[in-house]
């Protein structure tokens, strides 16, 4: 192929994907506002509106003649270094072409309108505690997930495709193990810390105005560097990121009168968007523009909400201007009290108030129904059972109900079963690697934190990380930025240096 040809191929195909990316972007779009804005009475229209986009999208991307233009281009490719951005373009959209072409188009029509519906019977369903509304939804979404599975009758386990769609190089058996680790581990560490004197809980008898958290919460985020020319928060039932463009990346966040969880939140979602914002604007509208998977993007968000938002520095810094947002809430409580309070470990039901030792509990939890599900071993009608027994077994603690139970989190809700929850755990991992890795090359970043500086923090990740957008794996970038493969000691040594402090355990 003359460079003339190969440059004409490459047009044509920006063109095309940039073509998929405008229809996806409305999808996302329609999503974000059915989950902030819109009423009630939208909610079938709305079914109807995302479905034919997304159809029309995955038509687009499954169109043979992307095939043959990532064909015609490979031979060029093939002689150019391995993290060029031509190669890596034609690598991520081959890999995500090939996967594509596997799933019928009405069966992503089908799952898309399934999946609108669904969500709107969860939102309505959670507040009343009212499981039986949700089960034939979530039935028929299991169904739906294990044909996904079908159209991959190479993968070893029937999570696999799951795990592939969101965590690419990641499968069951890389996993496992690493959970089987980690489980007993942070299990080990809760128990002696549940052996020491308890801290207290500063929320009792305690009202935070929301209008001050919302207001404090962005002023944090936007000191991180979230850029809110490029963004905007919102209130959702389930904070959450997403990505329009790279010049326009929400997030969202809910706020309540008897607890702080909140600015957590609004942290967490930063560090998605941070991430999303600070993609080489050249990749804008071609797969390179997404974060390299799940677990490097929680790696972001559990960064910026706990080993930054969650540390003394920080709030050696920021404790003031907070008690001043919280009028008169806080005078009677010392820095150090409230630091130990924010970082109190307790076991609980909800996964996303969890403390960050028994956070990985709740995530392998789900990791491990949504693989019985998968494998058969367990039906919808025994899942709220299946999901109180473990939070027996690993947390000692049994929900009471189904609204703080198997209906809290809004994945199984709004997508697939499978595949939805591992990048949270591997994500708290990945996170104290990568910081680890920025505080080798500029041990300073800790007394940056404390003088509400957070620049040099941002700038590493966004060289090291956000730019590159999805051109690696998660383990390419992890040997890029560490040396060697994904490892529980940084993050094991974070926890234990941190609660040892706080819990006075050895």
């Amino acid at each position: 192929m003359t460079n003339t040809q190969y440059d004409a191929a490459r047009s044509e195909l920006l063109a095309r994907l940039r073509e998929i990316d405008d229809l996806s972007a409305a999808a996302d779009i329609l999503h974000w506002d059915q989950a902030t804005y819109m009423p009630p009475g939208g909610a079938a229209a709305r079914a109807r509106q995302s479905a034919t986009l997304r159809t029309l999208a995955h038509n687009k991307f499954t169109d043979p003649v992307i095939g043959r233009l990532l064909d015609a281009m490979q031979p060029t490719v093939d002689s150019m270094p391995y993290d060029s951005d031509d190669a890596a373009l034609v690598r991520v959209t081959r890999r995500d072409y090939d996967h594509a072409t596997r799933i019928p188009t009405q069966f992503m029509s089908d799952f898309t309108a399934h999946i609108s519906d669904s969500f709107v019977a969860w939102a309505a369903a959670r507040p009343k505690n009212d499981f039986k509304a949700v089960t034939p939804f979530l039935t028929k979404t299991l169904d739906f997930s294990r044909r996904y599975s079908s159209y991959f009758p190479d993968a070893e386990h029937v999570a696999d495709p799951h795990i592939a769609r969101s965590d690419y190089s990641m499968t069951v058996a890389t996993i496992r193990p690493i959970f089987s680790e980690l489980r007993t581990w942070l299990s080990d560490l809760a128990a002696k810390i549940g052996q020491r004197p308890q801290v207290p809980d500063i929320t009792n008898g305690r009202v935070f105005d929301p209008t001050a958290q919302w207001q404090f919460g962005e002023e944090v985020v936007r000191r991180f560097g979230y850029d809110f020319d490029r963004g905007r928060q919102d209130k959702t039932h389930h904070p959450f990121a997403t990505k329009f463009s790279i010049g326009d990346v929400r997030i969202t966040t809910r706020v309540f009168t008897d607890t702080i969880s909140g600015i957590f939140s609004t942290m967490h979602e930063s560090g998605h968007a941070m991430y999303e914002q600070g993609v080489d604007p050249s990749y804008e509208a071609t797969p390179l523009a997404d974060g390299a998977s799940s677990a490097v993007h929680e790696s972001q968000s559990r960064l910026w909400e706990n080993i930054v938002g969650r540390s003394l520095p920080f709030w050696r810094h920021f404790y003031p201007e907070f008690q001043r947002h919280m009028g008169d809430q806080l005078d009677d409580l010392a820095l150090r009290d409230f630091y130990r309070a924010i970082n109190r470990v307790q076991p609980s039901l909800i996964r996303v108030d969890a403390d960050e030792v028994t956070y990985g509990l709740h995530v392998i939890i789900r990791f491990e129904l949504e693989c019985d599900l998968l494998e058969g071993k367990l039906r919808i009608s025994e899942l709220p059972d299946a999901w109180n027994a473990k939070y027996a077994e690993f947390l000692g603690v049994r929900p009471k109900d189904y609204r703080n139970g198997v209906m809290q989190d809004v994945h199984w809700y709004a997508d697939y079963i499978g595949g939805m929850f591992q990048g949270y755990a591997l994500g708290n991992v990945l996170g104290s690697q990568f910081y680890g890795a920025a505080l080798q090359a500029h041990p300073e970043i800790p007394a940056e934190i404390e003088a509400g500086r957070f620049d040099i923090l941002h700038n590493w990740l966004q060289t090291n990380i956000y730019r590159h957008g999805c051109k690696y794996t998660t383990l390419e970038l992890v040997e890029r930025l560490t040396g060697g493969p994904i490892r529980l000691e940084p993050y094991k040594e974070y926890l234990q240096t941190k609660y040892a402090d706080i819990y006075g355990i050895r």
